[in-house]
């Protein structure tokens, strides 16, 4: 098991209104009278176009006005740039940034969008299966800063079932204004001045595309307070609490200075909500006003870690290291 996955606990990051209308789950297999559901519709290849098309205006960054034509939707899963951005190509598995204006075109009723007063960008993994297909592919490819127009049929929106939550039936073609913000490679590393530790703090030796080196000060006891250095100081906004972050980071053990886990060991970086409880309390307390682009060395005693409850080589009552770098936080 991997200690961070019981440390950490990456919120579920769909596009708002996506997932589950709710309820109570189901038993895990159906009676044998029952018949097994139906597979969802296959995705359709996305096509650069299609007649007829709706047309998108106004400056990305801001929501989006979409007229729709006056014939019904064509079945086609179109995915278009409307507006060409400036900035580094979105890959699969990065993590993306973006805003989002919405309509309905079987409807010809809007939808909750991002730019709704209360919402707020959505991030997460790009082709990594977590948001609906318009989403979830729509951006791979593009460039960050673009707008990109999206026509999504049911197996490119909601796959036949449709959305109670949103408004959506089962047979709603949906279009969407997709403005890219920001992507996160998965392989990023912090660029900055390092200064070391203060004196008395574990030392960090930064391995570039692999696990941080941390050295715990010989023979010194552990303290019995949160600790926090920041040993790059990043020019980004600051962490609120309720935001994800995401993040490089490396754990390891006050007692024997052995790391237990990093995100370079399992893909690297990860996203995190902070503030909430989501993580642990040295997170939530060593995290929330750091800027974007830092490096934050945590030293976080049993109280505000796992406390007297030992995680896989996490012993009890363990005193924990470590250097988290702070790439995007939404």
């Amino acid at each position: 098991m991997r200690p961070i996955a019981a440390l950490l606990v990456l919120p579920l990051m769909l596009l708002t209104g996506c997932g589950s209308d709710g309820g109570s789950k189901g038993p895990s297999s159906p009676p044998a009278s029952a018949s097994a559901p139906a597979s969802p519709p296959p995705v359709p290849t996305p096509v650069a176009s299609a007649s007829p098309m709706p047309s998108v205006s106004g400056a990305p960054g801001r929501r989006a006005s979409i007229t729709l034509p006056s014939g019904p939707p064509t079945g086609r899963f179109v995915v278009a740039t409307a507006t060409q951005g400036t900035g580094p190509v979105v890959g699969k598995g990065d993590w993306v940034t973006i805003q989002y204006t919405a309509t309905d075109w079987t409807t010809r009723k809007a939808i909750p969008s991002s730019y709704d007063r209360g919402q707020k960008p959505q991030l997460y993994q790009a082709g990594s299966g977590q948001l609906i297909p318009a989403f979830d592919t729509g951006v791979v490819g593009r460039r960050v800063g673009s707008r990109v127009l999206v026509v999504a049929p049911p197996a490119a929106a909601f796959g036949g079932k449709g959305s109670t939550a949103l408004g959506v039936g089962p047979d709603d073609t949906l279009v969407f204004a997709v403005d890219i913000l920001s992507a996160v490679p998965q392989d990023t590393v912090l660029r900055g001045r390092a200064v070391p530790a203060p004196s008395g703090m574990p030392q960090v030796k930064d391995n570039g595309k692999a696990a941080a080196t941390i050295t715990v000060p010989a023979g010194q006891k552990p303290p019995t307070a949160l600790q926090k250095a920041v040993l790059i100081k990043g020019d980004g906004p600051k962490v609120a609490s309720g935001q994800t972050i995401v993040a490089q980071y490396t754990g390891a053990l006050w007692a024997t200075g052995k790391n237990f886990d990093s995100s370079w060991d399992h893909g690297g970086a990860t996203a995190f909500q902070i503030g909430t409880g989501n993580v642990i309390k040295g997170w939530d307390q060593g995290l929330v006003g750091q800027t974007v682009g830092s490096r934050v060395l945590l030293v976080i005693p049993p109280s505000l870690g796992y406390g007297a409850k030992a995680q896989g080589p996490i012993p009890a009552d363990s005193t924990l290291v470590f250097v988290i770098d702070i790439l995007q936080a939404v």
